[in-house]
């Protein structure tokens, strides 16, 4: 079988900031990340095996002269020495563990060095997503020429709706070559002048060289639940964006805020943060509901909330965006992340409902246990984590269920 990831940069950009970010805040730090299909889907016999290939397949990755240089032209925030350990960075089959169950249920377990391990994630899902329509035949059913007008069409709309959109559909996308098409058309539909809106670029760090868009993305919410693991989820936050703004001095300005809730994240967005960060990313909850809180909390603050960037990245579609488009651009600058809806809708495909999250941390090896953490949000249906060690969480942040 021919490897489904064929180069270093086919990732997003949030994996290479955290990882900078992890090498010089965390950089002994050890932890688990386990796979999670929300559906509980049944794989194809065999599965697991050609999976283990295609992560063996990947340590014959390296990242090239040409994609460092991309890199540093238009990632000016990422240090001169990450590239260097770029440079070495191997993967290591011995990371990951996967197998398939009597009932073909998949389970994959990851363990390493943080700073090592936080490459998997997106690579992965990316080849686990792939993987399964090539192995039940449903890659062939595919006409890229036909997904190439509707993604046209995708842009015309939202672009003429004035929403501001980057593509965020490298996770669960249906191959490589359909996130290349969607980038492929959202561009040329946008260089053609005709809409208010704009097409900003793509979470796909090559894709982006590819097409010589910018790279989009800040963090993930790995940076705050290994944080929260290690010092507790009351001040994770708080950490976690000290620590964010000290590496890169202030940019890559958008926090993602919902890990642990809206309430306990506004506790800790004190008047020097908001001023600080360029606005904050809503992937999780009611959108409207939100926008309120975001707007209430600026206010509070004395900070006018139309001078504030607001990306929403939760689930959206085209209909979707454009209708929140309209009511947020009233109270904020609007921004949209749209991953799945862009990546993986063909016709007679259902998207893989599959994540992996990171469930257990310890600052240094030196420890002799794991401090496991969770994923909260403000979905019910979003958090991650052994039941017990989210109940705790939960009474411990004395929130509402």
């Amino acid at each position: 079988m021919k490897p489904i990831i064929t180069h270093f940069t086919d990732d997003d950009l949030y994996k290479f900031t955290m990882c900078c970010a992890v090498i010089e805040n965390f950089p002994r730090a050890r932890v688990k990340y386990t796979f999670i299909d929300r559906n509980d889907l049944v794989y194809p016999e065999g599965f697991a095996d050609r999976l283990n290939e295609q992560i063996a397949m990947l340590e014959q990755l390296v990242i090239t002269d040409r994609e460092i240089d991309f890199m540093k032209r238009k990632c000016s925030y990422i240090p001169e020495w990450f590239y260097r350990y770029l440079k070495g960075f191997r993967y290591r089959r011995e990371w990951v563990s996967a197998h398939q169950d009597r009932e073909g249920h998949l389970h994959i377990d990851i363990e390493g060095n943080w700073s090592d391990t936080i490459l998997l994630e997106v690579k992965i899902l990316a080849i686990v997503s792939e993987l399964y329509y090539i192995m039940t035949g449903k890659a062939e059913t595919i006409d890229y020429d036909a997904y190439y007008r509707k993604s046209y069409d995708k842009a015309e709309r939202i672009l003429g709706a004035g929403c501001v959109y980057s593509d965020f559909g490298t996770r669960r996308r249906a191959s490589f070559k359909a996130e290349d098409t969607v980038v492929a058309a959202m561009k040329e539909c946008d260089e053609r002048g005709r809409h208010p809106g704009k097409f900003v670029g793509t979470s796909n760090v090559y894709l982006a060289m590819k097409h010589d868009l910018t790279p989009m993305g800040t963090m993930a919410h790995e940076w705050v639940c290994a944080i929260g693991g290690m010092y507790g989820p009351q001040m994770a936050n708080h950490i976690a964006m000290d620590k964010w703004r000290n590496t890169f001095r202030g940019a890559l300005g958008t926090f993602l805020y919902d890990t642990y809730g809206w309430h306990i994240f506004s506790l800790n967005f004190s008047e020097d943060f908001a001023n600080m960060f360029k606005g904050l990313r809503v992937d999780s909850g009611d959108n409207y509901k939100q926008i309120d809180n975001i707007v209430k909390k600026y206010r509070s603050l004395n900070i006018d909330p139309l001078t504030k960037q607001v990306i929403f990245s939760n689930g959206l579609d085209t209909d979707s965006a454009i209708e929140l488009h309209k009511y947020a651009k009233k109270y904020c600058m609007p921004s949209f992340g749209i991953g799945t809806h862009f990546t993986n809708d063909f016709p007679g495909l259902k998207p893989l409902n599959i994540v992996i999250k990171l469930v257990a941390v310890k600052i240094t090896e030196a420890w002799d246990f794991y401090n496991d953490t969770c994923k909260l949000s403000e979905d019910w249906g979003k958090y991650t984590g052994k039941p017990e060690v989210v109940q705790r969480f939960i009474a411990a942040l004395n929130m509402k269920q």
